[in-house]
């Protein structure tokens, strides 16, 4: 044989056998070594998850009154590889011909899928690629517009201008609009359209304890076949602090597309029902937030404010009935975030002046400095080493019951002094100041309650002045007083509820330490109605036929920017409860910067009034019953502060 024949074949098996060989070795790497990967993408030409979205828990009041619920809608998506593509496309095509033969009625199920399959196969042969695509495109968009709100030409806008493979082009359709353009996408073989259930919040009365309540918005994710997908998440107020309990958990459906791209009915298998948030019941009381907005809107406006708030706290359990902040927005709008959604009953931190006055007071009676009669000598001008002391309002010889009514500043600074540094502000970290109440919102401020290193520094921390508090902190500091002597934890969260009724976890009332003894608190209690009376600085405060216990506080502004303080502009406040031998309620009121010219810018004269309109109305609610005669002509008022 041919020697260089020989050389020739041997040649060409080996060439045949090493290409032989790595199409082997990579059929071996398909099937065993990339099997999953390869599946994988096959998976996705093929297989489609739909979400189902699962309802999220309502938030109710106290007795069970709606303040937020879930509405279910659906957005309409666009997907362009079937939209676009002329073998899918002309299945639109061929039932908007067959539908309109005059034996279409007549045919059974079967014979029209064939019908529809037959007509198919003739416009796929007779017309162009494009000319079938844009054909189903007028189709698809003369069917959508009368349900989507949309002009044609908007539709047409939206679908060829978006770059993108996958998008909406509604969102928050109602239910039963969805179903309708279901049926007609599905009756109709058109392509392209898909549709995500979704949830939409829905607030009974959206601008009622905006703050509170808190709103959601949506959250964008990348869903398994790499589409994108929105959730629905709390964001602020209950609805983000309570996310993980109304949230629930979402569900899917499962289905896959035949090489045709036709949807190939699931197995019982591929449906993962939702399951449902749970109910959150709030502390507040729907009719008692009312009052509060109500009286609070009214007082800003009458005395020429925009920011300020009220807090109503039960004294005995430490729940929250009210939470008022200004100013506000609309739940259901959410417009103006940026400057209205600063919530001022939680987050502002300012001096209180003498509605601190709690503390040097409290404190001297329970370390048992003074009694109620014991008299101290409080001049209108006190001079210390390198500072001094002022009180244009109330001086001379007073008992410590008539410094609290007079709310006079050397009487509360000469109690610090026998209290000392260590042992006043051991009291002042024990009403609450310097750290967080842990109510259940976000963005809590703690405000600021630094030991003074400096004795003028000490002698203004005793009312008022040289530290930072917050409105919730205020209204539990006097449910101090108010209730036993404990500071107790504000809960805006009564229980959380499942649909059934089922109350799944409830939140009991919270100690968070004891502060005074239960006696300390019942003379601080017959100290502050003492305010409310003839020669006390909330003469305003008053409710006919009730016993009304309070403290109000006048402090100037500090200027955060430049330091010191601001010529005219104050912050005035009132902290009330009654009735004084069972309180049922305290209410803290805060208004920042009147501009009124109609009255003196004091707690006793703007935020005094408020509170009194707020607590008349609050009885009548509570069935609360009068402990005093009502009388018919009011006594003389004396200088408020």
């Amino acid at each position: 044989m041919n020697r260089a024949f020989q050389n020739r074949c041997i040649f060409l098996c080996l060439v045949l056998v090493t290409l032989l060989s790595a199409l082997s070795a990579r059929l071996v790497q398909i099937q065993l070594v990339d099997r999953q990967r390869y599946a994988a993408s096959s998976s996705k030409a093929f297989h489609r998850i739909e979400r189902l979205p699962a309802i999220r828990g309502m938030t109710v009041d106290r007795n069970g009154e709606p303040i937020a619920k879930s509405i279910p809608v659906a957005s309409v998506f666009v997907d362009k590889n079937h939209l676009l593509d002329p073998k899918l496309a002309s299945f639109g095509l061929a039932y908007m011909e067959a539908s309109v033969d005059s034996s279409w009625e007549k045919l059974s199920t079967e014979e029209r899928v064939r019908r529809i399959y037959s007509l198919r196969g003739e416009i796929l042969a007779r017309e162009s690629a494009d000319v079938i695509v844009q054909k189903h495109l007028a189709r698809v968009i003369s069917l959508l517009d009368p349900l989507l709100e949309m002009d044609r030409n908007q539709i047409r806008a939206a679908i060829e201008t978006n770059k993108a493979k996958w998008f909406p082009i509604a969102k928050d359709i109602p239910d039963d609009t969805a179903e309708r353009l279901r049926e007609i996408v599905d009756e109709n073989y058109l392509q392209g359209i898909a549709f995500e259930n979704s949830i939409k919040r829905w607030y009974a009365n959206p601008k009622l304890a905006t703050h509170l309540s808190g709103f959601t918005g949506e959250v964008e994710e990348k869903t398994e076949d790499g589409k994108t997908a929105y959730r629905m998440a709390g964001r602020f107020g209950v609805e983000s602090s309570q996310e993980e309990f109304l949230a629930g958990r979402d569900g899917r459906r499962e289905h896959r597309r035949d090489l045709r791209g036709m949807i190939v009915p699931g197995k019982a298998s591929s449906l993962l029902p939702p399951r449902a948030g749970l109910n959150v019941k709030l502390t507040i009381d729907l009719t008692t937030q009312a009052i509060v907005e109500e009286e609070l809107d009214a007082g800003l406006a009458q005395f020429k404010s925009q920011r300020g708030a009220v807090i109503v706290m039960d004294p005995k359990t430490g729940e929250v009935l009210a939470m008022a902040s200004r100013p506000h927005f609309d739940l259901n709008h959410k417009q103006d975030l940026e400057n209205n959604s600063f919530n001022y009953a939680i987050q502002a931190k300012y001096e209180p002046g003498s509605t601190i006055k709690i503390i040097p007071t409290a404190a001297a009676l329970e370390e048992k400095l003074v009694t109620p009669t014991t008299v101290l000598n409080c001049p209108r001008f006190l001079q210390e080493q390198k500072f001094s002391v002022r009180d244009g309002h109330s001086g001379g010889m007073l008992t410590f019951n008539q410094i609290i009514q007079k709310s006079n500043n050397i009487g509360c600074w000469k109690l610090a002094k026998q209290l000392g540094v260590k042992r006043y502000y051991s009291y002042v970290h024990g009403f609450g100041f310097g750290e967080r109440s842990g109510v259940q919102l976000s963005g809590e401020n703690p405000g600021m309650a630094p030991v003074a290193k400096l004795p003028v520094d000490f002698s203004r921390a005793s009312y008022g002045y040289y530290i930072g508090v917050t409105p919730i902190q205020m209204a539990a500091a006097y449910c101090v007083i108010a209730g036993d002597g404990h500071l107790l934890k504000p809960n805006i969260i009564k229980a959380l509820v499942a649909n059934d009724g089922t109350v799944v976890d409830d939140f009991p009332t919270v100690s968070r330490r004891k502060v005074i003894s239960p006696e300390t608190a019942k003379k601080m209690r017959a100290a502050l109605h003492k305010v409310t009376q003839l020669g006390g600085t909330a003469q305003q405060a008053c409710v006919a036929g009730y016993k009304v216990c309070g403290k109000t506080g006048t402090a100037i502004k500090h200027d955060p920017k430049r330091g010191g303080y601001i010529n005219g502009a104050y912050v005035v406040s009132f902290a009330g409860f009654m009735p004084a031998d069972d309180p049922a309620f305290v209410c803290y009121v805060v208004i920042d910067e009147p501009k009124t010219t109609e009255v003196k810018h004091y707690g006793g004269t703007i935020a005094a009034p408020i509170f009194s309109k707020i607590a008349t109305r609050l009885a009548a609610h509570m069935n609360l019953t009068p402990t005093e005669p009502i009388k018919h002509s009011e006594e003389p008022i004396a200088r408020t502060q």
